[in-house]
């Protein structure tokens, strides 16, 4: 089997300005960078198809939903935060980011490929329940999760967030869920400055200093992470993978190069092999330096198109 693919051009239709880091270059420096490797030819491509409304109800009350449905313009810019704007083409790109995790779940959990990446945009772990912020709207790493345990019937699920910023929303939607096993790393303190502490026992939070080693944030994230997810025995691992740490990255101060986003693919492919059947699915989050995106997008699908 394969690795699926998730992309769809429309994701590059939300566009919230010129300057602005979560743009639609993102993706298009991940395909790009895929064109010139070996990569586009050994994986299999899917264009996603938007989530469905009750599919959206899983995480996200009506009333939020309604709430983004009367805020998308017809034309300009409408802005849920400071940092975070809606474009007549916003909503149309968010429902198919988080119906690319859904299929995802369905096709890997139907076994007609071994795991999936899905490349979408706008991210979704800042999403909270009944909150768009820090450029999110759905939750896409939620709504595969609620897939996972509501429809395909699992019992244990893991979520691992290794993007630079806590995936606040996540922890809002899942504390407290014993189903689902969070582990997630970010530089602290940092944004969103919320849900590091007193949090739930299903959450493992690895804060790390600005300007760690990589080799220090691989001993702690090892440390925190490893046990917890073996003990846990997750039957499917779904990854927020946000490239935002990397060294070049404008938006953060960590210092992961590529290598350390393979090492931390290695890592949790070897805990999908222990105890999922090697089944996960990785989403998009951050990352913001087009070409250490692209070369860790590139490492980290090397790794899981390893898998067989």
């Amino acid at each position: 089997m394969t690795t699926a693919f998730f992309s769809h051009d429309d994701c590059k239709k939300h566009n919230m300005g010129p300057e602005h880091p979560e743009s639609p270059e993102r993706l298009s420096s991940i395909l790009a960078y895929l064109a010139d490797t070996n990569l586009q030819q050994e994986l299999d491509w899917v264009r996603p198809e938007e989530i469905t409304r009750d599919q959206l109800l899983t995480v996200h009350p009506e009333s939020y939903l309604h709430q983004l449905d009367l805020m998308q313009p017809t034309r300009g810019r409408v802005f849920t935060d400071p940092d975070t704007a809606m474009m007549p083409d916003t909503l149309r790109a968010a429902k198919l980011a988080a119906g690319g995790n859904v299929q995802a779940v369905d096709m890997v959990m139907s076994s007609q490929v071994t795991n999936a990446f899905v490349c979408a945009r706008p991210p979704g772990h800042h999403a909270e329940r009944a909150k768009s912020m820090g450029f999110c709207f759905y939750n896409n790493i939620a709504l595969a999760a609620m897939r996972a345990l509501t429809f395909h019937h699992l019992e244990r699920v893991a979520i691992v967030d290794f993007d630079v910023h806590q995936g606040n929303g996540t922890v809002d939607i899942v504390s407290g869920d014993e189903r689902i096993l969070m582990c997630s790393s970010f530089q602290h303190p940092f944004y969103p400055h919320s849900h590091v502490h007193r949090q739930a026992d299903n959450i493992v939070n690895a804060p790390i200093a600005a300007d760690c080693s990589a080799a220090e944030y691989r001993k702690t994230v090892e440390a925190a992470w490893l046990k917890k997810l073996q003990d846990f025995r997750p039957q499917l691992v779904l990854i927020s993978a946000g490239f935002d740490g990397h060294r070049l990255d404008p938006m953060a101060e960590l210092n992961l190069e590529t290598e350390d986003y393979r090492w931390l693919t290695e890592m949790l492919v070897s805990v999908a092999h222990d105890h999922s059947n090697d089944r996960i699915i990785s989403t998009l989050e951050g990352g913001y330096h087009l070409k250490a995106l692209a070369e860790g997008v590139a490492a980290h699908l090397e790794v899981l198109n390893a898998v067989y």
